[in-house]
């Protein structure tokens, strides 16, 4: 059969060469996967390693290439979770409601740079940053008007934090108590992922030996006292934003996962009490059958390594669970609604690949903050898929697939190969140290873009079926008094707290932080007294230090 097959083949692709001879056209002969690497013509069962119906299995079952879920969306839609935040916490709580009246089924909190970076707006390293790619939380008071009127145990909260994420979700847990809801009936994520941090987006604080102690202590206390939430979101989002090809934002987000994993068996962890609570974050980008394949790949290598490797016994610790979002570096600035296809075609990628929670890009988003009309298109177009395309309906329709299965397999073989790579380096924290991953994102990044200014990618609207015409999309205009306002509620909790609680609590923190005690319950103290954030920041930067990234020559 295989001998026959391939005599068919080999007779079809000398046809098929042959027309393309004829007509002189490029298209027939080359075409390349972001990763850069060169699709077939036409896939068939000689590009299936194996008895692949056999390693396949089924939705559910082990190593869960099909979907950790034996019903998949037929039993439960995926989470549509709009990623939300801007200027103040009135403003974006304003949204948030907006958003849930508009059938979004769980909220994502965007925050602003001073706050990815442990400053209140006040301070002088803030100066102009206020609000723009997310909402000023510089205190309990800002976390609890952030979710005024919203029930915290109704709903399941993404924290897009990093380096201070142990402080925000403090603030988040005590908010909670407030509105009379105890920690252990929470849910949720803090990104929390500090490793992509050094990698690709380089909103890091403390070098990474403390900075990966905080995350443990996270997942530790987690593990114990909020049982639904997920103390990691292991990112490959900005992996990927950063220039990353499709197999390196696989392979460079699984090597941390492992990491994290490792981190925190030294700390004496069970796997099974921390590992079903771990959870991943990738990007979905425009290569639509490559990315299905990416995130098959991504269960069943997390499987294999959590089974085997690390010794997990519970069939949930196996699970790769993740959220999505659109491709943010895929928008552009010319023919902004062109961004609506862009979008859908990489949700419905999201959507086949299995995913169990979404994030739609607005259409503006390459100009501005989203409006609320864009943000609204970009909600529909996850209903749209949800309720009229037909793809719920069947558990994994593309799964055997003769591209997708090589495809899947291709990305499985080369995602493996990086890990050789960072294992010969001596792992994940030193080949960050040599500038491994930058180097290799870096080169990524200048081949794409080579191949876009030579034409060989095409980019609609940008080098090919350009239009010159204005603007006709209205954009997001924040309250210009917003500034003044949280200037003046930073004034007022300082000036209504108890300043000699607040000093007392970021002692003991101190004293915590200089020893091996697990932070979190000091942080809650402190954040419970109103210390505002960069206060409690400021205390782990005099006994951890500032990290300072080695020049890479």
């Amino acid at each position: 059969m295989d001998d026959e097959l391939r005599r068919r083949y080999q007779q079809w692709e000398a046809e098929t060469l042959k027309q393309a001879l004829e007509r002189q056209s490029e298209r027939y002969a080359t075409f390349t996967t972001t990763s850069g690497e060169l699709i077939q013509r036409l896939y068939t069962p000689l590009d299936v390693q194996g008895e692949y119906v056999e390693k396949l299995g089924f939705p559910g079952e082990y190593p869960f290439t099909r979907g950790i879920h034996p019903t998949m969306y037929r039993g439960r839609l995926w989470t549509m979770r709009m990623f939300a935040g801007y200027g103040t916490a009135e403003e974006t709580n304003a949204r948030f409601k907006y958003l849930l009246e508009q059938g979004q089924t769980g909220l994502s909190v965007a925050f602003d740079m001073p706050t990815l970076m442990g400053y209140d707006t006040d301070a002088p390293e803030a100066e102009g940053e206020f609000g723009k790619c997310g909402v000023a939380v510089s205190s309990l008071r800002d976390m609890e008007i952030l979710f005024d009127g919203i029930p915290l145990d109704k709903v399941t909260t993404s924290m897009t934090i990093n380096s201070p994420a142990a402080v925000l979700w403090a603030m988040y847990i005590v908010t909670a108590e407030k509105q009379g809801e105890p920690m252990h009936r929470l849910g949720g994520t803090i990104q929390n992922d500090i490793l992509k941090e050094y990698i690709a987006q380089k909103e890091y604080i403390f070098p990474p030996e403390p900075s990966m102690r905080l995350v443990t202590d996270t997942i530790e206390f987690g593990s114990k006292y909020l049982p639904q939430w997920n103390t990691i979101s292991i990112s490959g989002y900005h992996i990927r934003e950063a220039g990353a090809t499709a197999v390196q934002e696989l392979a460079f987000t699984l090597a941390d996962g492992m990491e994290y994993v490792r981190w925190a068996l030294k700390r004496g962890l069970d796997i099974d009490t921390f590992a079903p609570r771990l959870s991943f974050f990738f990007n979905c980008h425009n290569d639509f059958l490559e990315e299905v394949a990416k995130f098959r790949a991504a269960r069943r290598i997390w499987a294999r390594e959590m089974r085997e490797t690390f010794g997990a016994k519970n069939p949930r610790s196996w699970w790769l669970r993740f959220h999505t979002q659109t491709a943010g570096c895929s928008l552009t600035a010319q023919q902004p609604e062109m961004n609506i296809v862009r979008v859908a075609i990489q949700a419905l990628a999201a959507v086949l690949g299995g995913t169990q929670s979404l994030h739609t890009n607005s259409l503006d988003e390459a100009l501005a903050l989203p409006s609320e009309h864009a943000v609204t298109i970009a909600l529909r177009t996850q209903q749209i898929i949800a309720h009229e395309s037909g793809v719920t309906n069947t558990v994994d329709p593309l799964g055997g697939a003769y591209a997708i299965e090589a495809l899947t397999d291709r990305i499985e073989e080369q995602v493996y190969a990086y890990f050789r790579k960072i294992e010969a380096l001596g792992g994940v924290i030193p080949a960050i140290e040599k500038g491994f991953f930058q180097q290799e994102i870096a080169d990524a990044a200048y081949r794409y873009q080579r191949e876009i200014d030579e034409r060989r990618r095409i980019i609609v609207g940008v080098n090919a079926y350009v239009v010159d015409e204005p603007l006709r999309i209205p954009l997001l205009k924040m309250d210009p008094l917003g500034y003044e306002r949280q200037l003046a509620r930073l004034r007022q909790v300082r000036e209504e707290r108890d300043n000699g609680a607040v000093g007392q609590a970021l002692d003991r923190l101190r004293i915590a932080a200089q020893g091996t005690e697990n932070v979190m319950p000091y942080i809650l103290d402190a954040v419970r007294v109103y210390a505002t954030l960069q206060e409690i920041m400021d205390v782990f930067r005099s006994v951890f230090g500032v990290y300072r990234e080695p020049v890479i020559l």
